[in-house]
C-alpha cells in the first residue's frame, strides 16, 4: 500500500459495485481524475494525507458513474427553455393548451412559440390536436409543437405561414406535410420538419454554450457522467461542435461526450469535421469524437418507423423510408471510408434489415478489424436479425426507457403480437451482444430509474409488462448503463468499471440498487453524489 500514498480524496463506508461480476468494496480513493484502489476502508483511509478530502457516505451505494448511450446533449439543454408539455406536465390535450396559451401570453406578438414532450396516446381520448385547436389557442404566434418522439412537430397557421408552407407544397424526400381533403392538417413528420426549423431563429453560440452546461448539470444530477451526443449538427451545423470544443477547453463541459456527427445529405456535417481530422476516435477523455448518424426512418408510436407490415388498423402504412437502399450503401461505404464507425437511426424491421444489409457489405470478415457499428433504437427484430447482427459485430442501442414512456403506445400501434417485443433487451443480453441504454433525452427525461425500471420489470407507466421473458436482473440492468455503454463507444478500457487506473466516475445513490425492489428503485431512489474525474460534480449529501 505504501506506493499508493496521497490520495485526492477517499469515499469510505460504503457499499461499492464496481462493476458486473465484481467483489463489492467498502471505501475508494481518487488520485487525480483515477481511481488509485479499492478495499476496505481502514486500508483506503490509510491512503489519506493531510490534503486528502474524506467522505464518510454511511452505508451509501456507489457504482461507476451511469453512461447513457444515446442522447442529444444540446437539444436537452435548448429544451428547457420549451414548454413542458410531456404527459406528467400536460396529462390531458386541454392542459396542454391551456399551458401554450399561457406561454404566449408572456412572449411577444409574432415571436415562436415552441413546446416539447407531448404523446397523444396518453390522452384519455389518444386524440391528436388539431390545427384549428391550435389556431385558436395562439392565433398570434407561430408554434412548433414537438411530439416526445421528435419525429413529428404540430404546427399552426401562423407558423406555416412564416415557413411559406400551403397546400401545394410538395413533400421532401423522407418527410410528410400531412393533409386530408387536401388541406393541412397541422402535421408535419420527419424531414419535413425542417421547413419549419429553418423559419425559426438559429441559436447562437451563448444559446448552444448554455444548454451543454445546462444539460450536463442535469445529467449529473443523475449520476450520468458520460453520454453520447446523437446527431451534433442538427439544431446549428458546426456551430455545435465549435461549442462543445470551447466548453471543454473552457470547463464548462460536466459529462463526457462521444459525439456522433450528423451525416444526413443536405445537413451533413461530416466533410467539413473530416477536413479538420476529426474522425471517430479523435479527441480527449471528455469530448471524442464517436460515429457517423443517419436517419433511416421515424417512430414507432408516430406510425413512421419503416416496418415489414403495416401499422395496425392503417393497412396502406408501413412508415416512412428515409433512404433509398443504392443511396444508403453509398453512404456507408464512403464515410466508411473516410474512417468513421456508423451509428444510425432505425427503429422499424424493414429499416434494421437495410440498413444491417449495409453495414454487412463493409465490415470485414476478420472480427479483429471490425469496427463496432451501432443500430440506434432498434426496435423491431426477428431472431434471423440477431444473429445476423452478431455474426457482424453489430450492436443493438436501444433506450429502454422507451419501454416506459411508449410501450402502451406501440401495442397500439402496432399490435399485440409485435408491441410487446419491442426493444428485446433480454434477448440481446443472453446472445452476448453487449447492448447498452439511454433515454434519447429529450425524446424522455433523462432520469436513469424509469429505465432501470423498464429493464428488470419490462413495465410501462400504465403497469403493461412487455413480455416478461426479456427483463434484466438489477446487476445486468448496471451493466447496460456503464460497462456496454462504455463498450459500445470502444472505452471500454477506461470506463464503465471502477478499477484502479480507471477514469475517476462515480455515482453514490441513497440505496443499494442491486437489491432493492423495483418500486423503490423507480419512486424513492436518488443521486446524492457524482464523481467526475475525480472531481465532485454534484452533491446532495
Amino acid at each position: 500500500m505504501s506506493s499508493y500514498q496521497n490520495a485526492d480524496l477517499v469515499l469510505f463506508n460504503a457499499e461499492i459495485w464496481p462493476g458486473f461480476g465484481m467483489a463489492p468494496a467498502q471505501a475508494i480513493a481518487l488520485s487525480g481524475n483515477r481511481v488509485q484502489a479499492l478495499g476496505t476502508t481502514e486500508d483506503m483511509l490509510a491512503l489519506a494525507g493531510p490534503a486528502t478530502r474524506r467522505v464518510d457516505l454511511g452505508g451509501r451505494f456507489v457504482m461507476p458513474g451511469l453512461n447513457d448511450a444515446h442522447l442529444h446533449l444540446i437539444q436537452t439543454g435548448l429544451r428547457l427553455a420549451e414548454v413542458d408539455v410531456s404527459p406528467e406536465a400536460a396529462p390531458t390535450r386541454h392542459a396542454m393548451l391551456d399551458a401554450l396559451r399561457h406561454r404566449a401570453a408572456q412572449t411577444p406578438k409574432g415571436d415562436w412559440v415552441l413546446a416539447q414532450g407531448f404523446d397523444q396516446t396518453r390522452y384519455p381520448d389518444h386524440r391528436m390536436p388539431t390545427l384549428a385547436e391550435l389556431d385558436a389557442a395562439l392565433p398570434d404566434h407561430p408554434l412548433a409543437l414537438t411530439r416526445a418522439c421528435l419525429h413529428i412537430v404540430l404546427v399552426n397557421s401562423r407558423a406555416f405561414e412564416r415557413a411559406g408552407i400551403t397546400s401545394e407544397t410538395p413533400d421532401p424526400d423522407g418527410g410528410l406535410i400531412e393533409r386530408a381533403d387536401g388541406r393541412l392538417t397541422g402535421l408535419i413528420a420527419e424531414n419535413a420538419i425542417g421547413l419549419i426549423a429553418a423559419a425559426q431563429p438559429r441559436p447562437g453560440y451563448d444559446d448552444l454554450g448554455k444548454a451543454i452546461t445546462d444539460a450536463g448539470r442535469l445529467l449529473n444530477a443523475y449520476g450520468i457522467t458520460s453520454c453520447m451526443d446523437a446527431a451534433v449538427g442538427l439544431t446549428a451545423g458546426m456551430d455545435e461542435i465549435h461549442a462543445l470544443q470551447q466548453a471543454e477547453a473552457d470547463g464548462s463541459l460536466l459529462v463526457r461526450v462521444w459525439a456522433t456527427l450528423l451525416g444526413d445529405p443536405g445537413r451533413s456535417i461530416v466533410e467539413a469535421c473530416h477536413a479538420r481530422g476529426l474522425v471517430t476516435g479523435q479527441g480527449s477523455d471528455m469530448l471524442r469524437i464517436g460515429g457517423v448518424k443517419l436517419f433511416l426512418d421515424g417512430s414507432a408510436g408516430g406510425r413512421t418507423a419503416w416496418m415489414k407490415e403495416a401499422y395496425a388498423g392503417q393497412p396502406e402504412n408501413f412508415g416512412l423510408q428515409m433512404l433509398s437502399d443504392d443511396r444508403l450503401h453509398r453512404l456507408v461505404q464512403r464515410y466508411t471510408g473516410m474512417g468513421y464507425t456508423m451509428v444510425c437511426h432505425a427503429i422499424g424491421d424493414a429499416a434494421i434489415d437495410q440498413l444491417v444489409t449495409a453495414y454487412e457489405a463493409v465490415q470485414p470478415s476478420d472480427p479483429s478489424q471490425r469496427r463496432r457499428h451501432r443500430v440506434e433504437h432498434c426496435g423491431y427484430v426477428s431472431d434471423a436479425m440477431n444473429q445476423r447482427m452478431r455474426s457482424a459485430g453489430i450492436l443493438p442501442a436501444p433506450q429502454q426507457a422507451f419501454i416506459h414512456n411508449f410501450g402502451d403506445a406501440y401495442i397500439e400501434t402496432l399490435g399485440p403480437s409485435r408491441g410487446l417485443r419491442s426493444y428485446p433487451i433480454g434477448t440481446w443480453s443472453l446472445l452476448g451482444m453487449k447492448p447498452s441504454t439511454g433515454s434519447d433525452s429529450p425524446v424522455c427525461d433523462p432520469a436513469p430509474m424509469p429505465n432501470i425500471h423498464a429493464m428488470i420489470t419490462r413495465q410501462t407507466v400504465n403497469g403493461t409488462v412487455m413480455d416478461a421473458s426479456e427483463r434484466l436482473s438489477n446487476e445486468e440492468a448496471l451493466r447496460a448503463y456503464t460497462e456496454y455503454g462504455a463498450y459500445s463507444q470502444g472505452a471500454e478500457a477506461e470506463k464503465g468499471k471502477l478499477l484502479p487506473g480507471m477514469l475517476a466516475d462515480l455515482a453514490v445513490f441513497d440505496r443499494n440498487l442491486l437489491s432493492a425492489g423495483p418500486n423503490e428503485i423507480l419512486h424513492r431512489s436518488r443521486c446524492e453524489m457524482t464523481v467526475l474525474g475525480g472531481k465532485i460534480v454534484h452533491d446532495f449529501l
